[in-house]
């Protein structure tokens, strides 16, 4: 059953939200998946915090432009099924790109970061960085590994002591 006009403007309201709330989106086809594939990209954008919304070129194209952006959708094809991401920019291009390796019907057209279309090459480097809790991680370890260090160097001091103690003990028995 087609959507009616308000139904229409709805969705394109939708969209314009989430693309001046996302910090990135990414753009992708997914006719060709089925169901319980598309479910599971779904949960995985979920699990994520990652907006996913399937709509029509047309209405990506009206929400895209009432957002201000100039952005050729002329080699969008098929559905279009939106990934907006609003806590981290590399985690919708991670998700899409993970998926797109399994499912060879996904095509990735493009996608925004920081307000400017960025297109399919773009999005497949963006999805090779680190997560945010990556580099957290990385950071951590990163200011942890001086202090391990001094601990294991005082460690050592003390075996050391302790070897020479034993070696006196055992020189006298």
């Amino acid at each position: 059953m087609p959507k009616t006009r308000a139904q229409k403007e709805e969705a394109v309201s939708s969209l314009v939200a989430n693309i001046n709330d996302a910090k990135a989106a990414v753009f992708a086809n997914y006719q060709g998946l089925t169901v319980p594939q598309l479910e599971e990209l779904r949960g995985q954008c979920r699990e994520a915090g990652v907006n996913c919304i399937a709509s029509k070129k047309t209405l990506v194209k009206r929400a895209l432009s009432d957002a201000g952006m100039d952005v050729d959708t002329k080699a969008f094809q098929g559905g279009i099924v939106s990934f907006f991401g609003t806590t981290d920019e590399v985690t919708p291009a991670k998700i899409v790109a993970e998926f797109a390796k399994k499912n060879t019907v996904v095509t990735i057209f493009g996608g925004l970061l920081e307000g400017q279309y960025i297109n399919d090459k773009k999005v497949k480097e963006l999805s090779a960085l680190p997560s945010k809790e990556e580099l957290l991680a990385k950071l951590v370890g990163s200011l942890n590994a001086p202090v391990s260090g001094f601990v294991n160097v005082l460690a050592g001091n003390l075996r050391g002591f302790v070897g020479v103690l034993n070696a006196i003990k055992e020189a006298k028995a």
